[in-house]
C-alpha cells in the first residue's frame, strides 16, 4: 500500500511540474533559439502552432516527426532544419506541451 501511495505522490508531482520541465527542454534542445511562446522569431510561435493545429487528431505525430526531421512549406518559405539532437521521445514531449498551450 505504501509504494502505491509513493508512486502516486510522484507522478503527481512530476505532473504538477511538466509545464516548466517542457519549457526547459524546449531551451535545452534550442527550440526558443527560432521559435518563442507567444511570438513569431524565425519560426511561428507555439500558441500559434497550438490554434492551427486544435483538433487535429494525427498533429501530435506530424509535428513530433517535423521536430527531428524538420520540414517546409507550412509556415512560410523558411524551413525548419532537422533536429537530431532531438529523441523521438522529447520530441513527443515537446510537441503535446506545445499543443497544450493556450
Amino acid at each position: 500500500m505504501k509504494l502505491s501511495v509513493l508512486v502516486g505522490a510522484s507522478i503527481a508531482l512530476v505532473l504538477s511540474g511538466s509545464a516548466l520541465a517542457n519549457a526547459d527542454l524546449a531551451k535545452a534542445k534550442n527550440c526558443l533559439s527560432c521559435h518563442a511562446v507567444d511570438n513569431k522569431i524565425v519560426g511561428p510561435g507555439f500558441k500559434d502552432v497550438a490554434k492551427k493545429y486544435a483538433g487535429d487528431k494525427t498533429a501530435e505525430a506530424k509535428l513530433a516527426t517535423k521536430v527531428v526531421k524538420g520540414g517546409s512549406g507550412v509556415w512560410g518559405a523558411i524551413a525548419m532544419p532537422a533536429n537530431p539532437q532531438v529523441s523521438e521521445a522529447e520530441a513527443k514531449i515537446l510537441v503535446k506541451w506545445v499543443l497544450a498551450l493556450k
